[in-house]
This record gives structure tokens, C-alpha cells and sequence, in this order.
């Protein structure tokens, strides 16, 4: 008979116990590493899941957005298709059109008359097409200018005169010496006080008269609308004034004169134009120390003296030889001068009104 040791037994009994654990350990393992797996699987499939469905969301609303702008658009141009149709079915509005200022032409005037243009300002004002209506009565346009005289509104002024209705009204005067009137009169109906008259080759005169003349201080216009002559060809000279003191229908005392130059017309060769001559007159001639100055045909503006007793200038130097006066004398440079042909140092002044 065989004895065993209980210690023996025990330990044989352990040892059994823990190769069997030591076998069960790489099972438990690899089971666990699957659950892992399939986890990540699992959690893979769901995430690509939830990716899908936020794209396809996205894409919907994308696509609902999408339409919207476009029914938006077709909404917006049906209801614009919609107005225009009703637009087109109401009779039109229309609208006066502005008449062009027509103005007449005058007949060419002597070759020594001063140089006349036409001018590239328009009259803001809408003339008549009927000429039978109120505005073209001498009343109406008398009545009409002559605020615009006396406030010496200089804008306005030139836009009246270019109408149609005043270059009608002036060239009804030619040749008969008479002139429209407004303002005060002495007891025989006479100018006398302060006044506005219109006379032929659109010209007038705004100030003060004494019993049927101009007396005291006024303002004389002439506007060159249409006029051509041999001397006038480019229409250089648009407009010519003089505002100072007066006395038997003429300038006397101190008085400016002046002209509109359009400088867009002169040419380099053609030199200085004459713009202004500020000083002393005697009917209606230059007369004293005067100022004057010239435009170029690049703007430039020069100052120049002179003197001149009734009409006839004084010689700044002696061009007899060649037959030239030297009758304005440069400011800057005194030995600079403006000459004249010998034959015209005669009734130098505002020759217009001379005649």
C-alpha cells in the first residue's frame, strides 16, 4: 500500500490550479481584444453614420436654400413683368419739351462796326410757341426784365435778351430811332427818374434819365446774337457794355466798359483782345488817364495805360514811320506797347453808341 503525503497532495493540487489559470489567461485575452474590435467597429460604422446624415442634411438645406433664391427671383421678376404690363396699358404723361432759343439773323452790318457774335449760353427761360400770347407784347417783356435789370442780375439778364421773344421785339425797332420804355416819366410822359428801355440790334440801357435822355448813372448792353460781318467771321466778341455816369444820352464822366470774349475762338496769331477800358469819357469818347486790359487765346490777362483826350491817344512812342501809334503802354513793362494804324487815332470810344 502506497501512502501519500497530505502536504504533497496539496501542492500538486495548487500546481494543477495554476497551469489552468495560466491556459485561461490568452483566452480571456483574446476574447477581450474582439469585444475591443467590434467596439471600434461598431463605433466607426457610427460615426461614418452620423457623417452621412449631417452631409445629407447640409445638401437638403443647401438645396432648400437654393430654391428659395430662385422662386425668390422668378417672384420678383413676375411681379416687375406684372408692373411693366400695367405700366404700358396707362396713357403716357407727357412732358412739354423745351423750345430752342431761335434767334433771328441781322443784316451785315457796316465793315467798321464793331465785331458781333453768336454766344454758346442758352436761356434758361422757355420761350412761347405762340407768338400771339401775352409774352410777346412789349408790356409783358418790359414788365418781365426789368427786376432783373435793376437787381443787375447779369445771368439773367443775358438769358433774357437771347430769347426769341426779345430778339423779335428788338428787331422790330431797326431803323426807326424809337425804343420801348418802363419806369418814371415827367409830366409830358417823358424818361425821367429811373428807367429801362430796349432799343433795336439787342441793345438796352437800365438807370437814370432826365426828361427823355440818359442822365446820371446807367448801364448800356449790347448783345451780339447771330451777327456775322467781314470783321466777325469767328465771332470773337459776344456781348458789349458800359455802367457809369451819363449825360445827354451819352457816357460822360467815369465809367468801365467791357466786352465778352469768347478766347475759344482767337487764335495765337491773332494776339491780345481788348476786354476792358476803365477810366474817363466824354461823349461817348475816351477821354483821360484809362485802364485797360487784354485776353489771349490761352487766358492770359495783361494790364496796360493810356491816355487820350477826346478820343484821340496820346503816343506812348513815335511809329510814324511805319505808320503805327503805340497807344497803350504794358504796366509791367513800359516798353511794351499796343499799337494802332495811324489813321485810327481818332474818335477812339464806345463807337456803338457814337452813331
Amino acid at each position: 500500500m502506497k501512502l501519500t503525503d497530505p502536504d504533497n497532495e496539496k501542492k500538486g493540487r495548487e500546481r494543477e490550479e495554476e497551469e489552468q489559470s495560466f491556459l485561461q489567461k490568452p483566452i480571456m485575452t483574446k476574447i477581450l481584444l474582439g469585444v475591443i474590435a467590434v467596439l471600434l467597429i461598431c463605433i466607426l460604422v457610427l460615426l461614418t453614420i452620423v457623417a452621412s446624415n449631417r452631409k445629407n442634411s447640409r445638401d437638403k438645406t443647401d438645396q432648400d436654400l437654393q430654391q428659395s433664391i430662385t422662386d425668390y427671383a422668378k417672384e420678383q421678376q413676375d411681379l416687375e413683368e406684372q408692373v411693366l404690363e400695367e405700366d404700358e396699358e396707362k396713357p403716357a404723361a407727357v412732358e412739354p419739351l423745351p423750345e430752342e432759343t431761335e434767334e433771328e439773323e441781322e443784316e451785315p452790318e457796316e465793315e467798321d462796326e464793331l465785331v458781333s457774335a453768336d454766344n454758346e449760353k442758352t436761356a434758361i427761360v422757355v420761350d412761347i410757341e405762340d407768338e400771339n400770347d401775352e409774352a410777346y407784347t412789349k408790356e409783358y417783356i418790359l414788365k418781365e426784365a426789368y427786376p432783373f435789370f435793376a437787381d443787375n442780375n447779369q445771368d439773367a439778364i443775358w438769358d433774357l435778351a437771347h430769347l426769341k421773344r426779345y430778339v423779335k421785339l428788338s428787331k422790330g425797332l431797326e431803323g426807326s430811332g424809337d425804343y420801348y420804355y418802363q419806369g418814371d416819366v415827367n409830366s409830358e410822359g417823358k424818361p425821367h427818374g429811373t428807367g429801362l428801355a430796349i432799343y433795336e440790334k439787342n441793345s438796352y440801357y437800365f438807370g437814370e434819365w432826365s426828361h427823355g435822355v440818359r442822365s446820371g448813372k446807367g448801364t448800356w448792353f449790347r448783345f451780339y446774337i447771330n451777327q456775322k460781318n467781314k470783321t466777325n467771321a469767328m465771332g470773337i466778341y459776344m456781348s458789349h457794355s458800359y455802367s457809369g455816369e451819363w449825360a445827354g444820352n451819352l457816357p460822360n464822366g467815369q465809367g468801365a466798359e467791357h466786352y465778352d470774349v469768347d478766347i475759344s475762338k482767337l487764335a495765337p496769331t491773332q494776339g491780345r483782345i481788348l476786354q476792358n477800358v476803365v477810366g474817363s469819357f466824354r461823349n461817348g469818347l475816351y477821354d483821360g488817364d484809362l485802364y485797360a486790359n487784354t485776353v489771349d487765346y490761352i487766358g492770359n490777362v495783361q494790364e496796360w495805360d493810356g491816355i487820350a483826350e477826346e478820343g484821340v491817344f496820346k503816343l506812348w512812342r513815335d511809329m510814324s514811320a511805319i505808320g503805327e501809334c503805340s497807344v497803350w503802354r504794358y504796366r509791367d513793362d513800359h516798353s511794351v506797347c499796343l499799337d494802332i494804324d495811324k489813321s485810327e487815332n481818332k474818335n477812339q470810344g464806345i463807337r456803338e453808341l457814337l452813331k
